[in-house]
């Protein structure tokens, strides 16, 4: 049975249940890291950065890596470029595209949505994957010091919140 928005009546309450769940769930395990606040920031940051690189293929392996050079937490930085995937690449490489396209205005470099991993990017010339690396960092850099101090208040925030209530459970008769 349909309903007048055109979805199956349980079916995308389900969905939405069952993302919500994931979300809450990766969420809870985020705060409940054993890191320093700051490590975390600083691994939001960094995945949020490297998310925004044209590097698709290798963006997971990339995260990782330095999150091993900077001593951050590797799971939460690889969280952190999951926001740049295969459902959002093409419109979020348009994006980066023409913000990188304002710094590096090259004569002869088109977006081509069917050409978008980074070997494709290198094959089709320097040009265009400096104009796609100039908007990845134009974007990244910007938006990874938000995230970090954004993501160092809310752990801090969790962090004295969850003491508050585990010590006044202790404290109860």
């Amino acid at each position: 049975m349909r309903n007048n928005s055109g979805y199956e009546s349980g079916r995308f309450a389900r969905f939405w249940n069952n993302l919500k769940r994931a979300t809450r769930y990766w969420y809870l395990r985020v705060m409940r890291q054993k890191s320093s606040p700051r490590n975390l920031a600083g691994a939001m940051a960094l995945g949020v950065l490297v998310g925004a690189l044209p590097i698709m293929p290798f963006q997971s392996v990339a995260v990782i890596a330095v999150a091993f050079l900077f001593r951050v937490n590797k799971l939460v930085a690889w969280l952190a470029t999951c926001y740049s995937n295969i459902f959002t690449m093409v419109p979020f490489y348009y994006f980066l595209f023409h913000v990188g396209k304002t710094l590096l205005p090259f004569e002869n470099v088109t977006f081509d949505p069917n050409r978008l991993e980074m070997e494709q990017l290198l094959e089709a010339g320097w040009g265009m994957f400096s104009v796609m690396l100039s908007g990845g960092l134009i974007v990244g850099i910007p938006a990874a010091l938000l995230t970090y101090f954004l993501t160092l208040y809310f752990v801090r925030a969790y962090r004295r919140r969850r003491a508050l209530y585990l010590l006044k459970k202790r404290t109860r008769p």
